[in-house]
């Protein structure tokens, strides 16, 4: 006699110890609350540089960046989507990022800007992130395209 369907265990279940409340977290960052200290403002302004400028070309949505913004700074990324600040010129040409320069004027703040290569021409993409929220989640707070 086999067993219902109901019964069995996932495939990626088995084995694994249980959640004290029941279940596993979705994600990671779930379980802790905020940035641990020492935290890399350099590579997360350069990981945050990488998405912006796939946003500004039009290779991923904005929407993916949503939860990532502000309302102020989605606002600004938004009309910088429409207007085109980094569109392509002609056939598809991989933008190309320069080196992240970025500053933290406190803390909890991070101003940074990268130089974007879209075949012969250049463009300038500046950004600020800071940790907002109970959990101290980064957002963008503002974003300005030249």
């Amino acid at each position: 006699m086999t067993t219902p369907l109901a019964a069995r265990p996932h495939r990626h279940l088995r084995g694994a110890t249980p959640h004290p409340a029941g279940r596993q977290p979705r994600h990671p960052r779930a379980t802790c609350p905020g940035t641990p200290p020492g935290h890399d403002a350099r590579a997360l302004a350069a990981r945050f540089a990488h998405r912006l400028v796939e946003v500004l070309t039009g290779a991923r949505p904005s929407g993916q960046l949503m939860r990532h913004t502000s309302l102020d700074g989605y606002g600004q990324l938004a009309s910088l989507v429409r207007a085109g600040a980094l569109r392509r010129g002609g056939a598809a040409v991989r933008p190309r990022l320069g080196p992240v320069h970025d500053r933290s004027p406190s803390p909890d703040a991070v101003e940074a800007c990268v130089r974007v290569d879209l075949g012969r021409r250049h463009h300038m993409v500046a950004f600020r992130l800071e940790q907002r929220g109970p959990a101290g989640q980064w957002q963008c707070t503002a974003v300005e395209a030249r």
